[in-house]
């Protein structure tokens, strides 16, 4: 169902407001550019400091300007299970293929409690759910056998695995075969992922470089592994760009750089130091992006 090169998309803001002209148009470039998918309100687009009626607005606004041109999978999680219940039911009533659901942090779950929460919400709101592996971002890691149980579950259709891991991603793959869809959630470990039996990425610097994110997938799905592997080295050195420091604010730099969005975060975040600055700057002159 899921599976391509999938934006984890920024969310543009505008004097303290979200910036629906700059979102609208990277959607169009998204849809242009061979992208097979957009995550709104995931990591990437700042859903912690999101309101409620931010982050329905974002997963209304890009479903309404994908058109079913795309697909559109809304970042509904949460640490609260009631209300990542919430969060994935709206992304259905407003027309969403799917929901990206990351694991819930700070409150450190069991994996009987990881379980649980996931199908609780599959069982609440029938939508196609992802799950969203990050323990380095979440304190909380989903075992390979975990994952085996909830691919049981007829809706849970995929996991975005952010580990980094190719043992667990292999794991998971031995223990569900193709009960569930393996997708990459880091830019550098596509190729990898792709080797083992993955079938696409969760992508950050895909709001950048969106053709060429895409063609890598195509390519590899196609068996035309040299080109994939050139693609992999070719924008090795953007992914490594992409987190000279806390994802997304090398990327909104970035594409504040190509002209294509302010370069405003919300605190916690700001804005990228001078010298890591210089560093994005250079590695994207190398790249012909600017």
């Amino acid at each position: 169902m899921f599976e391509g090169s999938i934006v984890a998309i920024v969310t543009p803001f505008k004097d303290g407001k979200l910036d629906e002209k700059a979102l609208g148009d990277l959607i169009g470039f998204h849809i242009s550019s061979g992208t097979a998918g957009i995550v709104p309100c995931g990591t990437t687009g700042e859903s912690a400091t999101l309101t409620h009626d931010e982050h329905k607005r974002v997963v209304e606004f890009t479903i309404e300007a994908a058109a079913r041109r795309i697909k559109v999978i809304a970042g509904s999680g949460s640490n609260s299970t009631d209300e990542a219940i919430v969060l994935t039911r709206y992304a259905k009533e407003a027309g969403a293929d799917g929901a990206l659901l990351i694991t819930p942090y700070y409150n450190k779950p069991t994996q009987e409690g990881l379980y649980l929460h996931y199908k609780k919400v599959a069982g609440e709101v029938d939508i196609p759910l992802v799950l969203y592996n990050v323990p380095g971002r979440t304190g909380v890691n989903i075992l390979p056998s975990t994952v085996a149980r909830l691919a049981e579950i007829r809706n849970i259709v995929a996991i975005k695995e952010a580990t980094g891991s190719l043992q667990q991603i292999s794991e998971i793959i031995s223990l569900c075969g193709d009960k569930i869809t393996i997708l990459s959630g880091d830019d550098f470990t596509v190729l990898p992922t792709l080797a083992v039996g993955g079938k696409g990425v969760i992508s950050v610097t895909a709001n950048i470089i969106p053709k060429e994110m895409a063609s890598m997938v195509e390519s590899f799905m196609k068996g035309d592994f040299k080109k994939a592997m050139e693609l992999h080295y070719k924008t090795f050195p953007l992914h490594a760009a992409m987190f000279l420091e806390t994802n997304p604010i090398p990327v909104k730099t970035a594409l504040n750089l190509m002209g294509r969005i302010s370069s405003e975060m919300r605190l916690p975040l700001c804005q990228m130091s001078g010298a890591n600055r210089e560093k994005l700057k250079e590695a994207m002159k190398d790249y012909g992006l600017i």
